[in-house]
């Protein structure tokens, strides 16, 4: 006798009430994370090393949600109205930790770290409690509709989706369009949102209804006034932070860009980190270019990496021999601007408008590795090894390709740091360079604004200083060719001394630099 199979029990179809609760997964899921980055942002940029800061702000907030998820069990009543509570708190604390930790930066910058993870590890708990405690809901409200399986599946995939979705409007769109303090307001708006919702959907069971709506509105207009003063919270918290004037800021996908004006000139500063100052950046960018282009002799092509202010390209553009140069800067933005703003185009001689230049936006160490063009001249001027993302461009993979693209009387010349305030980090990087097969000239100048500066002519045949009748070109400020030896002599206290090799495996130049400026800044 054929055996009798039971038909298969139908789901009931889907209630609004349902989908709003997914939805509303997909939202504090998506809030969750943006808080997490906005944590790991603010830390970078204001504490530098973006590797470390990321890693130990996003193990603190897990380990957090883990604690959330467990202490989550304890609650057994008032599931909404303890939902609803939480958005809440989630919503105010994350909303307006950018604005607070900026101004607790420049108002008590000692109390920073522990004010960024006592946040961080208080979000985490609260984000931990938020899904265990919508799945209850969930399941106490539909138990006739939802399987635990369905409600897992559905649960966590509404949760993975809100994180990839901030994950990439994070840095394509919301940081350089809204900045992080607007981003983090609007954000603990939406948790806001779903709050006023539940209270909405579920105000038939809550206790003390007037209470929560109250809650409520005022979450909304504390977070209201932080997206419309942001702006005024930004200028407040930056015109602090910098002795100058700030008369341009901008959040890029990679770093955050302010422009200051004061009685003594511009400054440029990245990630807080000054770059340059218009009073003393001709010692530098002179120092930088000039003794590999007088090396060379007559260099027609020139590859510059890094330097999208522009400034290094000025002084290339010096030479008449040179018929095309090539800018190759990661951050779409630094050329913008410095190709836009009057008193910047003025600084570097408009020369990114200059026809024998030409712009690639990308990463130098990608770019490397794809192009199989040759330069006779190489200037590489990237920031200081401060995290590991920097420091793989001080490597000995970075340099063997560097090496592919020298002609044969090819030289290169990079910025290294301070031989004196950073001496070790300075010669990694010279034993870095020679663990290649490069031979290498170092040098240093004055530039008052850093102090004593360090630089590396590389190339596969030894320097010779130049003389004459090779002439340095008109203009320049700084350099001459009498002075030129002397930037090649180190005293005693700059001398060499030995080092290890900085290769993509170990990178103990980033952490040789994190040691010696650390205890510059104690």
């Amino acid at each position: 006798m054929a055996a009798v199979l039971e038909p298969r029990a139908e789901r009931s179809p889907v209630r609004p009430a349902e989908v709003a609760l997914l939805v509303s997964v997909f939202v504090v899921a998506a809030c969750g994370l943006l808080y997490e980055l906005a944590a790991g942002a603010l830390a970078s940029y204001l504490l530098g090393d973006s590797v470390l800061q990321f890693s130990t702000v996003i193990g603190c907030y897990l380990f957090a949600m883990g604690v959330g998820s467990y202490l989550s069990r304890f609650i057994d009543h008032q599931l909404i109205a303890h939902f609803l509570r939480i958005e809440l708190l989630v919503g105010l604390i994350g909303g307006l930790m950018p604005a607070a930790l900026f101004a607790l930066f420049n108002l008590a910058p000692g109390s920073f770290r522990l004010a960024l993870y006592s946040m961080v590890l208080v979000i985490g708990t609260l984000v931990g409690l938020e899904i265990p405690l919508v799945m209850r809901i969930l399941k106490r409200q539909f138990s006739e509709s939802w399987q635990l399986k369905d409600l897992v599946s559905q649960v966590l995939t509404f949760d993975y989706l809100g994180a990839l979705a901030v994950s990439v409007a994070f840095p394509l769109l919301l940081v350089p369009h809204l900045g992080l303090i607007r981003t983090g307001a609007v954000f603990g708006l939406l948790n806001a949102g779903v709050a006023l919702w539940a209270l909405w959907l579920f105000r038939a069971e809550l206790r003390r209804l007037a209470a929560h709506a109250v809650a409520c509105v005022a979450t909304l207009l504390i977070l209201l006034a932080a997206v419309t003063g942001a702006d005024r919270i930004s200028s407040w918290a930056e015109d602090r932070f910098y002795e100058d004037n700030v008369i341009h800021v901008e959040s890029s996908a990679w770093q955050r860009i302010v422009v200051t004006s004061g009685s003594t000139g511009l400054r440029l500063f990245l990630n807080g980190n000054l770059q340059f100052h218009s009073r003393d950046e001709y010692r530098y960018h002179e120092s930088l270019v000039h003794p590999a282009m007088l090396a060379h002799g007559a260099p027609r092509r020139v590859l510059v990496l890094g330097g999208g202010d522009g400034l290094a390209v000025r002084e290339v553009l010096r030479y008449p021999s040179v018929e095309a140069v090539t800018l190759v800067e990661l951050d779409p933005q630094m050329t913008r601007l410095f190709s836009e703003q009057p008193l910047l185009r003025e600084l570097n001689a408009d020369a990114l408008h200059s026809p024998r230049l030409r712009i690639v936006h990308a990463d130098a160490f990608k770019w490397l590795e794809t192009s199989d063009e040759l330069f006779d001249v190489v200037i590489v001027d990237f920031p200081d090894p401060t995290n590991y993302s920097i420091g793989k461009l001080y490597t000995t993979s970075f340099y063997k390709l560097l090496d592919h693209h020298l002609s044969a009387g090819g030289f290169a010349a990079i910025q290294s740091t301070s031989p004196l305030l950073a001496r070790r980090s300075y010669w990694t990087v010279v034993q870095t360079i020679e663990a290649v097969g490069l031979s290498t000239a170092p040098y240093h100048a004055h530039v008052p604004s850093f102090g004593e500066w360090g630089f590396i002519i590389a190339s596969r045949r030894p320097f010779v200083m130049p003389a004459a009748p090779r002439e340095l070109p008109a203009g320049l400020r700084f350099l001459s060719l009498d002075g030129l030896p002397a930037l090649f002599q180190f005293p005693t206290d700059m001398a060499r001394v030995p080092t290890d090799i900085n290769r993509l495996s170990n990178q103990v130049l980033v952490q040789t630099f994190e040691q010696e400026w650390g205890r510059v800044h104690e």
